[in-house]
């Protein structure tokens, strides 16, 4: 009877705790859904669109297929040094933009960069930097046949400008250019100071041209608003959501290339030994790739999430509205795609290898190069810790690639100023979302971090995956509308930030 009893009562006990649990579960459900509807509603207000502006685009975009007409290409060796084609591009623009050069003042710095200064009536308001970069990178031998015009004839054709430095990053030198003679023919006098800063060598480091311009500005005492250069792009199909995305870089990841190296006394290839130097470094390289480095949410990845959520289906919002439940499977899901993956972790990418110089020869030197980008958390120094353990034990030995690396970058703030660029952007592309992100390449940008902590990577071009594979590729181009809407966006974001408002 006591046996009977018991079971009842345990029964009891067990039925209350099915209902709790249920009931637990359906709190946990209500929770969840209302987070994500509350997600939807935090979708940013519309704002008054940019006056439309008069502008002779024609004009404008012979101007700018003129400028890809110049050789301007980076050499790490400075005999093979383009400074004919620098010089002949800056007598180009003094030419193409006769204003800009009689009311500005233009230096050269650092042999080839160059830096306009525009007085403003304050010298209180701290001044507004833009930056951009003259130089490209060369067009890969044995392509030229490939693109659909000329690599260097600036064709302005089908409705796009096509040449290398259409996208990276002519076009928003050009674009600077044109707004401000734009803006000085009407008349405009700015109260803040607003000053462009072109770099000559860019694409291999800007060790010469940015890194002097930031010097100098630094020993004159600048201390810009903001610095805005190249780097996210307004995106279409990039993220889940049916809009186009502005990306706007509040950090970029750093950079560093490690050489595996091995020696043997080499010999034919009929009497190997064990391992032979390629295949220690082989194998150090491989663990290395068997162990990434581990990925998480970390800033500005989540905050970009969060900022394009509300446009996102509604499955994608329960996730992003309640991290604290969903936050791994996030992370696997973005890890399983080369661009999430690379947004949320430290990258390993062998790239380059060598060997014997012959099949049937034994190395006696072997190497492989290793490029890391380094996310923001990690170091310069955590990755090679990281790499050293990977060849622990197998005779290879590292080094530092050209000696040059570079550590993360700080993560900008998001605070009034960076309201304020959001503003414009949206302003002009008021089709388009705003949401940081996390610059996956280097840029210029990171010379100046002394100088302001809001340095941001703005490019106001609209891009696809395809157009993506544009960039240092063949067939480089910009559609011509959009060349006019990043004209807009800088003379916009001039008259925005011309004024007291902004602290």
């Amino acid at each position: 009877m006591r046996s009977f009893h018991a079971e009842a009562t345990m029964r009891r006990v067990l039925g209350g705790l099915a209902v709790l649990v249920l009931l637990a579960l359906a709190i946990l459900a209500g929770v969840v859904v209302v987070r994500a509807v509350r997600l939807r509603a935090a979708a940013p207000p519309p704002v008054e669109p940019a006056p439309a502006v008069a502008l002779d685009l024609r004009a404008a975009a012979e101007r700018l297929g003129a400028a890809l007409r110049f050789r301007t290409v980076s050499s790490v060796d400075t005999t093979q040094r383009a400074d004919a084609e620098f010089q002949a591009f800056h007598a180009f623009l003094t030419q193409a933009f006769p204003t800009v050069h009689t009311r500005l003042r233009r230096e050269a710095i650092g042999g080839l960069s160059l830096l306009y200064t525009w007085p403003g009536s304050d010298p209180a308001l701290p001044p507004l930097l833009v930056l951009a970069h003259q130089d490209v990178v060369p067009v890969e031998t044995g392509t030229e046949g490939r693109w659909t015009h000329p690599p260097f004839a600036g064709v302005v054709a089908e409705g796009y400008v096509w040449g290398r430095g259409a996208l990276d990053d002519k076009s928003s030198l050009m674009a600077q250019l044109e707004a401000v003679e734009g803006l000085l023919r009407e008349g405009f006098r700015p109260r803040r100071t607003v000053l462009l800063a072109f770099g000559h060598d860019e694409e291999i480091g800007g060790r010469s041209g940015a890194a002097a311009i930031a010097a100098e500005l630094r020993r004159r005492g600048v201390r810009p608003l903001l610095v805005l250069d190249e780097g996210g792009v307004v995106g279409r199909g990039l993220l889940p959501v049916d809009r186009p995305v502005a990306l706007v870089g509040v950090a970029e990841k750093g950079y560093v290339s490690l050489e595996f190296r091995a020696t043997a006394p080499g010999g034919h290839s009929s009497m190997p030994p064990e391992r032979t130097a390629l295949g220690r470094v082989v194998e150090a390289v491989d663990r290395l790739q068997q162990n990434p480095f581990p990925a998480s949410l970390r800033e500005p990845a989540r905050s970009m999430l969060l900022a394009v959520a509300p446009a996102m289906p509604l499955t994608a919002r329960i996730a992003l509205a309640n991290l604290w439940l969903f936050e791994p499977l996030v992370v696997r899901r973005l890890t399983a795609t080369p661009a999430g993956n690379a947004a949320l972790r430290t990258t390993i990418a062998p790239t380059m290898a060598e060997g014997s110089v012959k099949d049937n020869v034994l190395p006696q030197r072997a190497r492989i190069v290793v490029n890391f980008r380094i996310a923001p958390g990690d170091r310069v120094a955590t990755v090679l810790a990281h790499a050293q353990r990977a060849a622990a034990g197998t005779g290879v030995c590292l080094g530092i690639v050209n000696n040059f690396a570079s550590e993360p970058s700080a993560l900008a703030p998001q605070d009034t100023v960076f309201a304020w660029l959001t503003r414009t952007i949206r302003r002009v592309r008021p089709d388009a979302l705003v949401a940081p992100y996390l610059v996956l390449g280097a840029t210029d940008s990171r010379h100046y971090a002394g100088l302001t902590p809001h340095v941001y990577r703005f490019l106001p071009v609209t891009m696809t995956a395809e157009d993506l594979r544009r960039v240092h590729g063949t067939d480089e181009r910009i559609a011509v509308d959009d060349y006019a809407r990043m004209i807009r966006f800088y003379r916009q974001l001039i008259l925005d930030l011309d004024g007291t408002a902004v602290p």
